[in-house]
This record gives structure tokens, sequence and C-alpha cells, in this order.
């Protein structure tokens, strides 16, 4: 397809059940992604803004994939460095699902279980793989997708960012088309809300500022349980685009309390 570019959206919420906000996100013209602090662990705020702020830095004039990479080996390298200098960082880590976009599509760095989606002529297609327990029993047939969906440690994961332990990332690209919507997510939404309303209201939503609204919106009316954070970006020709700045939200804006605790959202 001709050369295409992004709309998009970002927000945050702490959600109903938490008193700190360890999701981070950024949404650029080159590049979107979502970070999520690993629950559980020492300071996921610090390692989900480690991850995000190294990748919104890459320049992304080569390669995608190697940046990506690159970027993710870096994102490593300061864990493993903040969990030497401080015993109290030790094992601290974060999810990272980060898309570098070329014009024509996108290359994805995936590691952890926050998701990206595309909703493509009305229908939602997950892009990622978590990198759960659950989701490795249910590829090995021990587990249906409706019992994976109950699974009392279905946030357990396999494979994450974590200082003392390297994660290779999944790392592919994916063709994009005029019209398609992308949505990247904390799993504050996706394990909560049911796939059809994360479809439902995705495609019902008039622009990327709408949807990422609405889903914070569903996520909190299911419980709030989690940080939710949404990254929604709409592909589209240059000639309609609004000009947008790029968006630092969650625990990787640190110019007030809103970075740990409020709603910041960005609308065109």
């Amino acid at each position: 397809m001709a050369h295409h570019v992004l709309r998009f959206a970002a927000g945050t919420d702490v959600g109903r059940r938490r008193k700190t906000n360890e999701d981070s996100a950024f949404a650029g013209p080159r590049l979107l992604a979502v970070a999520d602090g690993m629950g559980g662990h020492p300071h996921g705020d610090v390692a989900s803004r480690t991850a995000i702020e190294t990748m919104a830095a890459l320049p992304l004039a080569g390669d995608p994939a190697e940046d990506l990479a690159a970027g993710v080996a870096e994102v490593s390298a300061l864990l493993d460095d903040l969990g030497r200098d401080d015993p109290e960082m030790a094992r601290t880590g974060t999810t990272l699902t980060a898309m570098a976009w070329d014009g024509a599509g996108f290359t994805v760095a995936h590691i952890g279980d926050s998701r990206a989606y595309v909703l493509r002529a009305g229908e939602l297609y997950q892009l990622t793989r978590d990198h759960t327990m659950v989701q490795s029993l249910v590829e090995g047939g021990q587990l249906t997708e409706e019992e994976a969906a109950r699974h009392p440690k279905g946030s357990a994961l396999v494979k994450a960012l974590q200082s003392g332990s390297s994660g290779e990332p999944d790392v592919f690209r994916y063709d994009a088309r005029p019209g398609d919507r992308y949505l990247l997510c904390s799993d504050g939404l996706s394990g909560l809300v049911a796939r059809e309303e994360i479809r439902e209201t995705t495609a019902r939503a008039p622009s990327p500022a709408d949807a990422v609204t609405r889903l914070i919106d569903l996520a909190n009316e299911a419980g709030g349980q989690d940080n939710i954070t949404c990254v929604v970006a709409d592909v589209i020709a240059p000639s309609i685009a609004p000009r947008l700045e790029p968006l630092m939200i969650g625990a990787a804006d640190d110019t007030g309390p809103l970075a740990r605790l409020g709603r910041r959202f960005r609308r065109p």
C-alpha cells in the first residue's frame, strides 16, 4: 500500500483496586508500546518506565527488527544493573509489547502478556502470543480456551523482562491495510473484559481517543482489579492526519501525581 500514517491516542488508569500505576506506555508516529510492571514483584513501575523510556529513545533508523531487539536487550541490561545496585530491585520485571511503524506495516517485539490486536473489516485479531503458563497448557492441549479464561493462575508469566534473567522477545512483521485499527493493552483490560466486548467497543468508537476512554471504562466497570492501559492507532492517509505530539503515560510520565494515580488521555 502507499505510505500511510498513524492517528493515535493513549490512556491509563490506576484501576479501582490499586493504589499505584505500574503500567507505562508510549504512542508516537513511529512507535507504539505498552509495558506492565510485574505484580507481586518490587518496583514494577520502575521496570515498566525503564522499558518504555528505552524503547521511545530508539532511533529506528535502520532495520526495525534489529532496532527493537537491541532496545529489548538494553532494557534487560538496565534491569540487571538495577538489581545488582539495589537488592530491593532484584527480580523486578515488566512485560513489553512494542510496534515500530514504517508507513506500510509494523515490526513487533513482544514479551509477556500485554497484547496487540488489529481490528480489520470489523473482526478483531490477536497479533501477539501470551507468554503465560496457562497459554502453554492450552497449546499443549491440557486446557481449553474456556478453562484458561477462568484459571486462577491465568496471569502467571513464563517469560518477561526481568532483572537476573534474560527473556527473548517474539519479533515479527505485520503488514497493515488502510482502515486498520490497532490496540495495544495491558492485561488490566484483556484479563477482565471479554474479547467480543473489546471488539465491539473498538469497532464502534469514532476515534482512537474515544476507543481508549470506552475501553478503560469497561475494565473499571468489570472490577478494575489491575492497572488499565490502552494505546489505539488508526492507519490513515497522510492528507487527513491530525498533527499529534508523542505521548508518554503511566509510570513513565513523572511530571506529577497523575503519573501514579490518574488518567491521562490525548484527544486529537
